[in-house]
């Protein structure tokens, strides 16, 4: 063969490598299996020291850097739910986009050297709106999550085969690192259905999920919530002989032994105090978990923050509605900005006692600086009463399924002809309300202490009632799920009597950038918008102090922060270096209790802890 023709063949080959690297990512090929003891890794044991991080929480453009700071306190490997209600918003829009992109997000860790333990719902709990699940599957006649009901069944399959489009390729056994995925999630704490968890089992193959599986549950719990034949995650449990005696006991007396969620830390409700947990304690309890050679999941290594409206809420019949705070601070090792907290230097020292002869971690990142904005002006602002779209008209009220409307607010309208008093009571109230009488504040209906009525005058002549609604989150666990309709769910009655013909206006504040602004606002006491705006040289992670303000929603840069609310405990909010730029920057506030206030800060510290 002539040298031209060798030539012209080696470039040939290289090319076709090139392609192949491309189409592949030239990831060295793995495999996972399990032994009666260990993990194996490329045929070799191998320590799951994980930690539970979700895309959705944590913006895009920081993802890389705490997975590095998970490299740093000592993991190996990451783990996160996938959300339903994120990346199917709407039945049959899938979004898997910007800081919904799950597969990049596993394709980060996999350049950060981390692997994935991957859960892909169809129900997450998480302290997140209706646990995972979108709101529109209570439109879907008859559909009962959590069940073999065909309606959820046919729902759910169109949705993990798209998360097995995204997915399924990056699992280990296909050239990428996630290690093993979860079905269902603490299913033995809602049912009992072993049917039920087969079919999720068969649905995960048919996706394209053909790796490891395994199944979570709290020990209680498990012998109801395990699938023979697939590997039992033991959830809440830390005592290593207590860990292997659950495990044994229902996959055929081995292991490998893991603690699939694994509670150094808690998370908030609002008007409770914020829940932390001593560093120290459970440091001594991570040795002895690593010591013994058990696999670990902390739940949470990073909680970061429930922005928008995704918090969910915990309501069961012995306790009052209980809605989740919007910072997801957790007490956690890293916290909700990303800095390492005294629990990451305890966890950190521990794990590196346990690393393989020879290996070192990672340099940890310094603290990241923080700012204080003394410069935020309100100068424009607007009623929430001059912002109405178009009603939607009925005889008895709408709920926020009815309108189609996934979270936000309704005003609800209706004409009374006045010179009457009595008492006014809206059934079963989800969540929260804002009651007025021609454009006036009057009452503060509140699920969480069951208050639904009050007594109220109406002048005389044809009056306005507005009843604006807030949906709370929606029930992330217990029974309770299948009960999760928003807004007024009955019926308003006044003396007795029913009130009828209404007008519903959505308000879901989905683009804050669509609501007009005007300068000529007449101050009332009815709920405001403010807009506003603050100008920096550099940019830096800040925290707005929101303690003397009432209860509310905040913007910047489009990007909605969350909920802040005065009852506490948390009463900043956490504004990330990420969305913010240099010169000027747009703030939007949604005030519900003091349409006066116009002064707003921006602190260098959190505050978590304060009840008011």
């Amino acid at each position: 063969m002539k040298l031209r023709q060798i030539n012209h063949l080696v470039s040939i080959l290289v090319i076709y490598y090139g392609l192949c690297c491309s189409f592949q990512s030239c990831k060295e090929q793995h495999s996972f299996a399990l032994s009666d003891s260990a993990f194996l890794l490329d045929g070799k044991p191998f320590q799951i020291i994980s930690g539970e991080m979700h895309y959705p929480r944590i913006p895009r453009e920081a993802w890389r850097a705490r997975m590095k700071a998970a490299k740093a306190m000592g993991l190996n490997t990451i783990s996160t739910y996938v959300f339903w209600n994120v990346n199917e918003p709407e039945k049959g829009k899938f979004d898997f986009t910007g800081n919904n992109d799950i597969a990049a997000f596993v394709k980060a860790a996999q350049d950060e050297d981390l692997w994935v333990i991957l859960r892909p719902s169809p129900y997450v709990c998480a302290e997140w709106e209706f646990g995972g699940y979108p709101y529109w599957l209570q439109n879907e006649k008859g559909l009962v999550v959590r069940s073999k009901e065909k309606r959820y069944l046919k729902e759910y399959k169109k949705y993990i085969n798209e998360v097995g489009k995204q997915l399924a390729p990056l699992q280990i056994n296909h050239g990428g690192n996630i290690l093993m995925v979860q079905i269902e999630n603490e299913y033995g704490s809602y049912g009992s259905d072993k049917d039920y968890l087969a079919l999720n089992e068969k649905m995960f193959r048919d996706a394209g999920f053909d790796g490891l599986l395994y199944t979570c549950d709290p020990p209680a719990d498990m012998s109801k919530g395990y699938l023979p034949g697939l590997l039992p995650g033991m959830n809440a449990l830390d005592n290593p002989a207590a860990v292997k005696d659950s495990i044994n006991k229902y996959h055929d007396g081995k292991g490998p032994y893991l603690i699939s969620e694994w509670y150094p830390a808690w998370f908030d409700w609002w008007g409770t105090q914020h829940h932390t947990v001593p560093a120290e304690e459970y440091a001594k309890r991570l040795d002895a978990v690593l010591s013994a050679g058990l696999s670990i999941n902390m739940y949470m290594f990073h909680g970061g923050t429930t922005r928008g409206f995704m918090n969910g809420a915990n309501d069961k019949d012995t306790t009052p509605f209980e809605p989740q705070v919007s910072s997801y601070d957790y007490d956690a090792p890293l916290d909700e900005a990303g800095n390492p907290t005294a629990k990451f230097w305890a966890f950190r020292s521990i794990i590196e006692k346990h690393l393989p002869k020879g290996e070192t971690l990672p340099p940890v990142s310094a603290i990241k600086p923080t700012k204080g904005i003394n410069n935020i002006h309100f100068d424009s602002a607007v009623s929430i009463l001059n912002i109405l779209p178009k009603a939607v008209e009925s005889v008895h009220p709408l709920t926020f399924e009815d309108l189609h409307q996934a979270y936000g607010f309704v005003l609800y309208r209706t004409i009374i002809e006045g010179g009457k008093s009595g008492l006014l009571k809206i059934k079963d109230l989800r969540d929260y309300a804002v009651i007025m009488i021609n454009g006036k504040r009057k009452g503060l209906p509140d699920r969480r202490f069951r208050k639904d009525s009050l007594q109220i005058s109406f002048p005389a002549g044809k009056d306005t009632l507005d009843i604006l609604v807030e949906n709370l989150g929606r029930i992330n666990f217990g029974p309770n799920l299948l009960h999760n309709l928003k807004g007024i769910t009955q019926a308003v009655l006044f003396d007795g009597k029913e009130l009828i013909n209404w007008q519903q206006y959505s308000l879901p504040f989905s683009d804050i950038h669509s609501v007009h602004f005007n300068n000529n606002f007449t101050e009332s006491n009815a709920p405001v918008l403010r807009k506003g705006s603050f100008d920096l040289d550099s940019v830096d992670d800040t925290y707005l102090d929101m303690t003397n303000w009432g209860k509310g929603v905040v913007w910047v840069n489009g990007h909605n922060l969350g909920r802040y609310w005065y009852v506490g405990p948390q009463q900043t909010i956490y504004l990330p270096a990420e969305w913010l730029k240099k010169g000027n920057n747009e703030i939007e506030v949604l005030e519900l209790l003091k349409p006066e206030q116009n002064k707003l800060n921006g602190i260098k510290t959190p505050v978590l802890n304060k009840l008011q």
